[in-house]
């Protein structure tokens, strides 16, 4: 659980954005995001073999690009 402490002298605006940092950090969102609905695990596989080949084809663009 993020949590932050109002500091002598640290207006509202500042301490909110400090807490937001803090959470963006930890990771609470994203994973709160990511569990919103169930995934099986077949599915999250063959999710993460499509973003795999789609990482790969664009490093090869990429290279083939600085290759020119």
């Amino acid at each position: 659980m993020a949590s932050v402490t109002l500091q002598p002298g640290e207006s509202q605006e500042q301490l909110l954005k400090r807490f937001r940092k803090e959470v963006a950090k930890s990771g609470i969102l994203s994973a709160a995001r990511r569990k919103r609905w169930y995934i099986s695990k077949s599915e999250l596989r063959r999710i993460r073999k499509k973003k795999a080949i789609r990482r790969a084809r664009r490093r090869q663009a990429k290279q083939a690009q600085r290759g020119s």
